[in-house]
């Protein structure tokens, strides 16, 4: 109960930004394409293919001094933002060639203004899609991070607890209460996490609306 509320907030600030810095990137390079969207696609797929948990570990690893929950949540967006960079790039190359964003260009609509007003919320069902699934990437690969030691010492959350359940042979000494309700609120929280992905990822692809 004191574990989980910490692990969500990581979660979500993690979410948050990485989401953020997602839409921005692929809003610019799906609609100005050009150099930057050959340059930001690179990047993307040059780091899709890193292990991402490699890179945080040696992230984690390279700071000195103790990890605060929000240290935590910034090291974990630094690898959060390439997915829904890719996800929302995709959906405004379909957009961009729509008809209504084609009238608003020759009417002589500016660029931010056809983002914003046109193509923004046309993408709200997917961003929030992104959301639920940037939340849940962040609080995987929070967990892995503090299970390895790496997460806030003085913090009693989820993957700390795991950590410290390992720490002292919870497992050999019969302590399961130490490491099997750290695991139970684990899997309680993706499966909620993906019952909302599924609801979202209805509600934003017609085919599967008409198939229900």
């Amino acid at each position: 109960m004191a574990g989980l509320p910490l692990t969500l907030r990581i979660g979500f600030i993690a979410g948050i930004v990485g989401l953020s810095m997602g839409i921005v990137l692929g809003l610019l390079a799906g609609y100005r394409r050009g150099v930057f969207d050959v340059v930001i696609r690179m990047v993307v797929d040059t780091l899709l293919t890193v292990p991402g948990l490699l890179v945080l570990i040696i992230i984690a690893d390279s700071i000195k001094g103790v990890i605060s929950i929000n240290a935590m949540a910034l090291i974990v967006a630094s690898l959060a933002w390439m997915q829904p960079t890719r996800t929302i790039r995709s959906q405004v190359l379909t957009l961009r060639e729509r008809a209504y964003v084609q009238v608003a260009r020759l009417n002589g609509v500016s660029t931010l203004n056809i983002i914003l007003r046109e193509l923004l919320p046309n993408l709200l069902p997917y961003i929030a899609a992104s959301f639920v699934g940037a939340v849940g990437s962040a609080v995987l690969a929070t967990i892995g991070l503090e299970a390895l030691g790496l997460g806030p010492q003085d913090a009693p959350d989820i993957g700390m607890t795991i950590y410290w359940a390992i720490t002292f042979n919870a497992l050999l000494r019969g302590l399961w209460w130490w490491w099997l309700t750290p695991i139970v609120a684990v899997m309680l929280l993706f499966i909620g996490l993906f019952l909302v992905s599924a609801g979202l990822d209805e509600i934003a692809n017609p085919r599967l609306r008409r198939a229900a």
